[in-house]
């Protein structure tokens, strides 16, 4: 299979109803180059007889599909140097691979349900609603509400840039334990810059590296 994007479905989440879909959407970023469904296999599903993909036996475990495909993301990130995704599932428990794939430098398209979460939505570079005509506007277009923990950060951020450059991410641990005793280690993205990029619409951030920086948006904030 030719192509350069890696199409990752949540079988036991999403209906084969949706392959041409999928497929047509891979089509549109340069061509599926490995298109596989992740599911408990034993099961009677039509995704046995859809074309141009391949069925991968995940188990029977609670997770086992969610599990093996986000291994098999990172494996394919990293030994086979893709970086075009696209992650079919309503299941919110991809908000994490789809927020680490970008930080790695991968684009991330997501594809699903109405009933896919909003953190998932805004942790991908664009969104896919099946039955739209068209994608969901990216992440970093859609309108903001921001939470409380936001405006603790834009303040700080505000705080401790220099002319607009922003401020040192590696700096924000420290000072919003000081001063709001936040600790990213009890929310769910565990570290600032994954908690910043599920946030497109409201952070900017440089590449990693010791010196990175991040910046908020003004857009994202003009609802406060």
């Amino acid at each position: 299979m030719t192509g350069t994007v890696c199409v990752l479905v949540d079988g036991d989440n999403i209906s084969a109803k949706h392959a041409a879909a999928i497929l047509q959407k891979a089509k549109s970023c340069g061509g599926a180059r490995i298109a596989r469904v992740y599911m408990d296999a034993q099961r009677t599903s039509d995704w046995h007889s859809a074309e141009g993909f391949r069925l991968v036996h995940a188990g029977t475990g609670k997770n086992a599909a969610d599990l093996l495909l986000t291994v098999d993301a990172i494996e394919f990130l990293f030994s086979l140097d893709i970086k075009n995704f696209l992650i079919a599932s309503s299941d919110g428990d991809f908000t994490h691979l789809a927020a680490r794939l970008r930080e790695r430098g991968a684009t991330v398209t997501g594809a699903g349900e109405a009933k896919a979460p909003q953190s998932f939505r805004a942790s991908c570079s664009e969104f896919l609603e099946f039955g739209q005509s068209a994608p969901a506007a990216k992440a970093g277009k859609q309108p903001s509400n921001p939470a409380p923990l936001d405006l603790q950060i834009r303040s700080m951020i505000a705080t401790h840039s220099k002319k607009g450059a922003g401020m040192r991410i590696a700096e924000l641990a420290p000072r919003m334990h000081s001063q709001h005793g936040v600790r990213i280690s009890t929310l769910a993205e565990r570290t600032w810059r994954a908690y910043l990029v599920a946030r497109p619409m409201l952070y900017s951030l440089d590449p990693r590296g010791p010196d990175a920086m991040v910046r908020f948006r003004p857009d994202g904030f003009a609802a406060t």
